[in-house]
């Protein structure tokens, strides 16, 4: 039997050329369903967001909208057509370039670099490869290995970056999701912009209420399974966001937030259309009621709603919509 720290192991089951599981054909969205999924609604909130940074941007004359961990392009080929002849949507994946998207999309492995405009991060981190640690009998904190059946057994001591991340962001707890190579991946997104709007949405959690065993788990057709790395099944632990955020620049503003607020704050409304509507227009109140179930659905708190939103405006104002909820910050490093 093979055994690997869990980071490799992950690297090999998600991205692998051969059988890694986000280079299937079906894609994510044949064994689960995010928020792009869920609803259209989902895209034209993101669409509304994309036209307020271009209004914050001063209308510049080329925009780009940054899918990163674009899936199969769903959300980057709903917008393609905003801002004709000034937008360029990219969709950031390994996978090979789904067919069918629209011609203005490019499809790359890489943020572009020298972007100005939005870049979009959805479901994107929790899938971004980490090591996971777990305390021994003396409660020092030792690297996991996994094997191919998912099988784990204690390695080797926690390195020296790795336990000053622990200390500093997971204090407590007898399981540890090392973030370190997410708080690097986001960095390197961020810093691609010249300027812009940047947002990662993710199921996350704070440094005070980390969970103690960890969340790593696995989805196979719809269903959560348990996390084996066999290429098989998505691999997915919830983000520590509040690590993951840029820090240290004057021009760089953020803003904590969860899906619900910040869908509200762009117009998507779960409330029910007037009862009086059914009388005089059946069909139209029929259309309102199936929107206001798939807004109910992306805001509701014990759900879709309840993700993470991390907001990092770079070297622009914030988007109008957004400036209204509490909490926007410069933080420090």
């Amino acid at each position: 039997m093979t055994w690997m720290r869990w980071r490799p192991a992950m690297e090999q089951a998600l991205y692998g050329v051969d059988g890694g599981f986000y280079r299937r054909p079906e894609g994510p969205a044949g064994h689960f369903r995010t928020s792009v999924h869920a609803s259209r609604q989902y895209a034209q909130a993101v669409g509304r967001l994309l036209l307020e940074v271009d209004e914050a941007l001063g209308h510049p004359a080329e925009i780009a909208l940054i899918d990163v961990g674009a899936g199969r392009g769903e959300l980057v080929g709903a917008l393609a057509g905003l801002l004709p002849g000034r937008l360029t949507g990219y969709g950031v994946e390994l996978a090979d370039r789904p067919p069918g998207l629209p011609a203005q999309v490019r499809w790359t492995a890489r943020v572009p670099a020298g972007s100005v405009g939005l870049l979009f991060a959805n479901e994107w981190l929790d899938n971004v490869p980490l090591e996971i640690a777990e305390a021994d009998d003396d409660g020092v904190l030792r690297y996991l290995e996994v094997a191919p059946d998912g099988a784990e057994r204690l390695g080797a001591v926690l390195e020296a970056e790795d336990a000053a991340w622990a200390a500093r962001w997971w204090p407590q707890g007898e399981r540890v999701e090392l973030g370190a190579p997410r708080d690097a991946a986001w960095a390197a997104a961020v810093g691609a912009l010249e300027r812009g709007l940047a947002v990662a949405v993710d199921y996350a959690h704070h440094r005070a209420e980390r969970p103690l065993f960890g969340t790593l788990t696995g989805f196979r057709e719809g269903r959560e399974v348990p996390p084996v790395p066999d290429g098989g099944c998505d691999l997915t632990a919830h983000v520590a966001l509040d690590a993951v955020a840029v820090r240290g620049g004057q021009d760089v503003h953020t803003l904590w937030t969860t899906q619900r607020e910040a869908l509200r704050a762009l117009g998507v409304d779960g409330a029910r259309p007037p009862l009086a509507q059914a009388s005089g227009d059946p069909a139209g109140y029929l259309r309102a009621l199936a929107a206001a179930g798939e807004a109910a659905e992306l805001t509701a708190s014990a759900g879709l709603g309840g993700f993470g939103w991390l907001l990092q405006a770079v070297r622009m104002p914030v988007p109008r919509s957004l400036a209204g909820l509490a909490g926007w910050q410069t933080l420090q490093a």
